[in-house]
């Protein structure tokens, strides 16, 4: 399996403000994979490098082996980026801005893929639609599909379903996980870190524009969650004291225990039963990468 993107040694200044500081990092052809961070971590800025929007101050990133400076138009031509802002021309319909767009690729013709995209992204009855009469959600996904209105094998969504309701969040994903199963090439900026632990095999993780965490999602849970185990005693008892270094403390009445695996469930519920402790309510869940998250920019702003 080729490298998709290829991200070395890249640094970026905007001023005084180190926006990416020697990010590192490879994707494989066919990877499903997560750029994650908090709000000014350096994601939008290294999407916008690897598009050709900016250009970096040091490094090198190449798309399919093109180097996004030295050769930009056939770098470019093999990336579709679905920019978090809605950007849009308020004078022409759905179907007028992606023929447009085609042509930005010099593409005609195209209106047989430009029908499936639209149907695909539910689109199909506001293809005569003018763009400035379009909700904020609809507006999203008319970016999604020019992105793809040029069958690029690398596509790039950074917060492609901010604001957009449940029902459309799963038919875009039924597409994507599609288009990723083809053979696409898939890197997804999201909040939505439920959206990324179900899409993604691997995840980077940017903190102050350097890359903190780079594994696949299940060895980033396996190494920064846990199991939960939520506890609700009879009478509001007290754990016992053997219980107590794996308690985080309680939740609505409820006490929260942090297991390595699924094989201490037993040895908590025998030393409940020893001490005669009765249960009134239990749950288990499983380690989720919104705690892995958490830990993982703790740690890195520890080290900082």
């Amino acid at each position: 399996m080729g490298v998709a993107v290829s991200i070395q040694q890249v640094e970026k200044r905007f001023g005084a403000l180190r926006a990416l500081d020697g990010v590192s990092l490879e994707i494989a052809e066919g990877e499903f994979f997560g750029l994650l961070g908090p709000n000014g971590a350096g994601k939008t800025t290294l999407i916008s490098c690897l598009a050709g929007l900016a250009r970096p101050d040091t490094g090198k990133l190449t798309v399919l082996g093109r180097d996004v400076v030295v050769d930009y138009r056939d770098a470019r031509r093999l990336l579709g980026v679905v920019p978090q802002e809605l950007v849009f021309d308020p004078f022409f319909t759905v179907r007028e801005t992606l023929r447009i767009q085609s042509g930005y690729f010099g593409i005609r013709n195209n209106d047989a893929w430009i029908d499936e995209i639209l149907a695909n992204l539910d689109l199909a009855d506001k293809a005569d639609t003018n763009m400035r009469r379009l909700s904020g959600g609809m507006k999203r996904r008319v970016l999604v599909a020019q992105a793809l209105v040029h069958r690029p094998p690398v596509i790039v969504l950074d917060e492609p379903t901010a604001g957009v309701d449940v029902e459309l969040r799963q038919g875009l994903w039924q597409f994507i996980r599609r288009l990723n199963g083809e053979g696409h090439t898939i890197i997804l900026t999201t909040h939505y870190l439920e959206e990324a632990e179900t899409l993604c095999g691997r995840i980077a993780m940017l903190q102050r524009g350097k890359v903190v965490a780079l594994d696949s999602t299940q060895n980033l849970l396996h190494e920064f969650s846990r199991h939960t185990l939520s506890l609700r005693l009879v009478g509001g008892a007290a754990l016992p004291p053997a219980l107590a270094a794996l308690s985080s403390g309680q939740v609505e009445g409820a006490w929260q225990l942090r297991l390595p695996d699924f094989s201490a469930v037993e040895q908590v519920l025998a030393t409940l039963r020893e001490a005669g402790i009765a249960i009134d309510d239990m749950r288990l869940s499983p380690p989720d990468l919104e705690e892995a998250f958490v830990r993982v920019m703790q740690r890195g702003r520890a080290q900082q």
